[in-house]
């Protein structure tokens, strides 16, 4: 996973998707992170990728567009195909100085019978006009003049983007390294990013060769873009959902324990043995533990009498007299003298 957030920023690099290149972020991804942050929070996606699946492109720049608070966006390195839709979902999009966004028609590759090509054909095409009234809400374009601009492929420096534009700004500060990814297999890409590809040996030929851009991975090629928007919107209403039922859970305890202490210091019982009861209830013990063993302890504050039977016994050895008195605090001597000559002076109208 390539969606990082940390501190009001989300980074995502790598791959738009999950099948080729691991190192890479998903719409799945994207909604995690945004479920840290509150909605209508300000946001800054840091954005360096070189495309992917398409219909998660479009999924990512549809949850960042629908975001309350304002989002913007900074290309690093590259935001090509896929990735360059993303971008479009800032509210001020900024190129750093050296970084590349290119824009072109999302392709992809079928098997089987006509019918099969005719329908892959069907969603190309309107995969591609999503996108270019994507690009044309951001760049003011009619959507025709964004289309044709993605059949050309263009590859645009940060001042051609804001010129299009595609972006807001640009900085004085140098762009990241561009993302790993097999730059050859576009048509038109800049020679210094093919050379890059192919001394970091940045190779799809393990998988199914594809455009960066496909439709969608050849395991769902049912899905369609508003399948996929119910499916995120469901995974996101289930994690709103869990998030409640964990609230309503800690509320439930909180309740049970509030109505737990009231009911031990209730107790008919923890009246003089309030110190007690208290300690009762916050080590664990149940309304009728507690009752059980407030009934068997002494009341704080021993009776004039009782003082009297205890003091005869112990005073014939001296039992007691270097102990701190009953309910008085340690080291209160004052305490525990007053206690003692109260003691003395009754002991001596007796005689």
């Amino acid at each position: 996973m390539a969606a990082i957030l940390e501190d009001g920023k989300l980074r995502l690099s790598g791959y738009v998707g999950d099948y080729y290149f691991e190192d890479g972020f998903t719409s799945g991804d994207v909604v995690m992170a945004l479920a840290q942050i509150d909605d209508a929070d300000p946001l800054t996606v840091f954005l360096n990728s070189g495309g992917g699946i398409a219909t998660e492109g479009a999924a990512i720049h549809a949850l960042l567009s629908a975001r309350k608070g304002k989002t913007d966006i900074v290309i690093e390195g590259v935001a090509a195909s896929a990735a360059s839709l993303i971008a479009m979902a800032g509210k001020k999009v900024t190129m750093s100085a050296g970084a590349v966004m290119m824009i072109h028609d999302p392709s992809g590759y079928t098997a089987g019978t006509s019918d099969d090509h005719k329908k892959a054909i069907e969603a190309l095409e309107a995969l591609a006009t999503a996108y270019a009234r994507v690009y044309a809400m951001k760049s003011g374009k009619t959507a025709e003049d964004c289309r044709a601009i993605m059949k050309e492929e263009r590859w645009l420096t940060p001042p051609e983007a804001v010129s299009e534009g595609f972006a807001d700004a640009t900085t004085e500060t140098a762009a990241e390294p561009v993302a790993a990814f097999d730059y050859r297999i576009f048509a038109h890409a800049p020679t210094a990013l093919v050379d890059l590809a192919k001394q970091k040996n940045w190779s799809m030929s393990t998988k199914p060769a594809a455009p960066a851009a496909s439709t969608r991975p050849a395991e769902e090629p049912s899905m369609t873009d508003k399948e996929r928007a119910e499916q995120l919107a469901a995974e996101n209403a289930k994690l709103k959902t869990d998030l409640a039922a964990a609230t309503a859970s800690v509320d439930t305890a909180v309740k049970a324990d509030r109505e737990r202490r009231a009911a031990i210091m209730g107790l008919e019982e923890a009246k003089g043995r309030e110190t007690l009861a208290e300690h009762l209830f916050n080590t664990g013990s149940s309304v009728d533990q507690a009752k059980a063993t407030l009934a068997v302890s002494p009341k704080a504050g021993a009776t004039d009498e009782k003082e009297e039977e205890e003091f005869q016994p112990r005073r014939m050895n001296a039992q007691g007299l270097n102990k701190t008195p009953l309910n008085t605090k340690p080291g209160d001597k004052a305490t525990a003298r007053a206690v003692l000559s109260a003691s003395v002076d009754r002991l001596n109208k007796r005689r």
